[in-house]
């Protein structure tokens, strides 16, 4: 599998993280089917750079993973394209939950492993004091990356793990994560 670090643009201005709630496998697969034919078939926004799509181990959840120069292109081609895009999407999958947009740049990234192939992504957010906390190495934790929201009132954090099991083993008991694979990737090699 893909190692986030692969996925990250080096001229990123911004990282927008999404999540659509979605329900079920088949409607998140639908969803993010029909999104990928609205980009190809759509002129590829100046300042988009890469989207990547994650799909939830148990299939309810999409999380996007967009990467702008800025926030200005990303927000200039909001308000003049998302609305017809989503609203194709929200045709053929009606009732999908969109809990919110966060704008972050990656902070840092603390890598333990880098030979081993990610299975699973665990997305979490944390108060940004707690960033400079050093990711204490786990059985199966390959590495951590933080990205910072803009005024610095959160961080969320892209953990890569072995495997499924490896981050349940050390996840104390009642606590959920939702845990991702990567669906589909979409990058703009024109930069």
């Amino acid at each position: 599998m893909t190692r986030f670090l692969d996925l990250v643009h080096p001229a990123a201005g911004t990282a927008l993280l999404s999540e659509w709630r979605t329900g079920t496998a088949e409607r998140s697969r639908t969803a993010v089917d029909a999104l990928m034919d609205e980009w190809a078939a759509a002129e590829t926004p100046s300042g988009r750079l890469a989207q990547h799509v994650f799909l939830s181990t148990d299939g309810a959840n999409l999380l996007f993973y967009a990467q702008w120069t800025s926030d200005a292109d990303h927000l200039a081609w909001a308000r003049a394209r998302r609305a017809e895009v989503v609203s194709r999407v929200d045709t053929l999958v009606p009732g999908i939950e969109r809990p919110g947009l966060a704008r972050t740049r990656l902070h840092h990234s603390v890598v333990h492993d880098a030979e081993r192939p990610a299975g699973v992504f665990v997305v979490s957010t944390v108060a940004a004091g707690d960033v400079e906390i050093p990711v204490v190495p786990a059985p199966g934790l390959l590495a951590a990356h933080t990205h910072l929201t803009p005024h610095g009132e959160r961080a969320i954090v892209v953990a890569e793990w072995s495997d499924t099991a490896s981050h349940e083993a050390t996840t104390a008991d009642g606590v959920s994560f939702k845990q991702y694979t990567l669906y589909h990737s979409l990058v703009d090699d024109r930069l």
